[in-house]
């Protein structure tokens, strides 16, 4: 899955995610989900959601 539905993300899963200051490389980070903040039900980058570690960027895959 992309991570593009937010039905699709829910915290707890471990997901690949683009941090903001990594949008331009496309490097990935790897992650538990914390918290949703996306409120709309889909996005066309990903839905942004907060690490349990703190950092917060937009999934581009549900691992």
């Amino acid at each position: 899955m992309d991570g593009k539905k937010r039905a699709d993300v829910k915290p707890g899963l471990r997901v690949s995610i683009v941090l903001k200051q990594d949008q331009r490389t496309g490097k990935r980070t790897e992650g538990i989900v914390k918290d949703l903040l996306t409120k709309s039900p889909n996005h066309p980058h990903g839905i942004k959601v907060r690490l349990e570690d703190g950092q917060v960027g937009r999934v581009q895959e549900i691992l």
